[in-house]
């Protein structure tokens, strides 16, 4: 819920914290996980579980939905970027990319960022919760085989919420 408010835009992670930091303290840590993961870039249930086994695993920390541009053009928005090794890790439910357009269009992101040579690695998310060191060893292994892509420049999730709320940070 914290992640699709912030989406629509229907409130700022700013004035979710200010209420939460107004309200009482107990009772309020999954909310305040739920928050953490939202200011990090973390848009679902799915990505939360791959921060997680990322966290988990000692990987090192990607961003969260940036938008990647080439040339001033939108390429994408992965779950998540290791910029320095041009990594792109999604969390694909099948409940969210369950129809043929669906599918389509996250065949069409995945082709676009491959053209730019990003290596892009795809998790189901019972995968990701089932098949822990295996999801983090097949990271591991692109993120050391990897390497930077200067033509790609990388707008943050919260570079680009605050772009979009007309705030600057």
């Amino acid at each position: 819920m914290v992640a699709e408010a912030v989406q629509r835009r229907t409130c700022s992670i700013s004035h979710l914290a200010d209420e939460l930091a107004a309200g009482p303290a107990r009772g309020s840590g999954l909310f305040r996980q739920a928050l953490a993961e939202v200011a990090e870039g973390v848009r679902s249930a799915a990505e939360a579980d791959l921060r997680g086994l990322i966290r988990w695993a000692r990987l090192p920390t990607p961003l969260y939905n940036p938008r990647l541009l080439v040339g001033g053009e939108f390429l994408a928005m992965p779950d998540c970027w290791w910029p320095e090794s041009g990594v792109a890790g999604e969390a694909d439910s099948q409940a969210w990319h369950f129809s043929p357009q669906d599918w389509e269009a996250t065949m069409a992101r995945h082709a676009r960022m491959s053209a730019h040579g990003i290596i892009v690695l795809h998790f189901p998310p019972q995968r990701i919760r089932s098949q822990r060191r295996a999801v983090a060893d097949e990271i591991r292994r692109a993120l050391a085989s990897g390497r930077r892509l200067p033509q790609i420049r990388t707008i943050s999730a919260d570079q680009s919420d605050a772009l979009a709320t007309g705030r600057r940070n």
